[in-house]
């Protein structure tokens, strides 16, 4: 594999290393350095990837920016018994252009998926998610993307990509691959009447922050389907990061985040996850630290994965069936996990993309509601998905 693009984490940040308990997870990482290179990566499960690029961020002013207060706050942590091995492969430096950037970094996810390894991503501008959804071109025929976030990100797709307009880029961009687009933490007054309307002629799913901060399980069936999760940091509350780092002082907590983070660890289908929009400010204490334990909730999800969506045995699951209007509803609960599905019927049977979804991850909640008579909203965006 070559890797020449990538630079090794710093000295610096090495020593500071060298400092911890043996039992600290910077001890335990594979690490990329000078002195030693690239790790092997055979046997490797999970690697943490930065890429120093924001020059499409649209308030952009020449600054740039590293990630060793993240690294620090990182090694620090304590791992849980997890069995996963992670290596820590340094950074992606900003390419001569930012098309370089983005080859790079496609490149190097491509490589990563396609050896079962899942890439932690920690980057710039959001935008760099584009780079990241067209690494599947490849892998898969239909991807499943959810942005953790206070906006939509549809932006204007005849216009130069940015960080605020990257998902209408990937909606209009050949090849067309994208399945679905879910958005979780939205704040209804920082998207336009038109981006919201958007998503509702797509079919596509939308948590407002409210519901979210009410209940956090409803987002985690959207998280068990997805493939990538892009994370913006600005969908975090002002209050819990530091001062460069806060934009609204309305957003997802400390908690609420690293739950979020958990459920996508868990996920069986999750295969790349990205953190964006790091801003770093001289008390970059509290905003390293908050990120570290997002990346430690996932990499916690990640041990906790259990292979349950395998309904070829009757003997692994429940089925339920309920008439809702004129629709009969197929759900499945699986006997290992408790988790539930839902059938969802094609109309198409030659478009060979979207037989794998079949069955749709949904909550016991949605079950109880057809019982009710009422058509769980995940079901019949997806059913009238499929129908057009």
């Amino acid at each position: 594999m070559n890797f020449n693009f990538l630079s090794p984490v710093s000295d610096t940040i090495l020593a500071h290393n060298e400092l911890l308990s043996m039992q600290a997870l910077g001890r335990r990482l594979l690490i990329h350095s000078n002195q030693q290179g690239i790790p092997d990566l055979e046997g490797v499960n999970i690697v943490i990837l930065g890429i120093i690029e924001n020059r499409n961020d649209v308030d952009y002013i020449g600054e740039t920016f590293q990630l060793d207060e993240i690294r620090k706050s990182l090694y620090a942590l304590f791992p849980g018994s997890w069995t996963t091995t992670i290596a820590d492969l340094g950074d992606i430096n900003a390419g001569e252009s930012i098309e370089d950037t983005y080859f790079a970094l496609k490149e190097i996810i491509e490589i990563l998926i396609k050896k079962d390894i899942i890439p932690v991503l920690l980057g710039g501008s959001q935008d760099l998610t584009y780079a990241n959804y067209r690494a599947y071109d490849a892998i898969m025929p239909m991807v499943n993307l959810v942005n953790v976030d206070c906006k939509f990100d549809l932006g204007d797709s005849a216009k130069p990509i940015k960080n605020n307009s990257f998902v209408g880029k990937i909606i209009l961009d050949e090849p067309y691959n994208l399945f679905n687009y879910s958005n979780i933490g939205y704040q209804t007054y920082f998207n336009s009447q038109e981006e919201i309307d958007l998503m509702e002629r797509l079919y596509f799913e939308s948590y407002r922050l409210g519901k979210v901060n009410k209940d956090i399980t409803i987002v985690e069936p959207v998280l068990r389907d997805a493939n990538i999760v892009s994370l913006d940091l600005k969908a975090l509350k002002g209050a819990e990061v530091s001062l460069k780092q806060k934009y609204s002082p309305n957003g997802l907590d400390g908690t609420s985040i690293c739950a979020i983070s958990r459920y996508a660890g868990i996920s069986n289908k999750v295969s790349s996850f990205g953190i964006y929009e790091y801003k770093p400010s001289k008390d970059d204490e509290i905003s390293s630290m908050l990120i570290a334990q997002i990346i430690w909730y996932f990499i916690e999800g990640v041990n906790c994965r259990v292979k349950d969506d395998d309904f070829s045995d009757e003997k692994n699951y429940q089925k339920f069936f309920t008439m809702v209007e004129s629709h009969e509803l197929v759900f499945y609960k699986s006997n290992k996990t408790g988790r539930w599905w839902v059938e969802i019927p094609f109309l198409d049977e030659v478009n060979n993309k979207l037989k794998r979804h079949t069955l749709l991850p949904c909550t016991h909640q949605d079950y109880l509601d057809a019982c009710n008579d009422i058509i769980p909203e995940r079901w019949y965006k997806a059913f009238q998905k499929n129908s057009v």
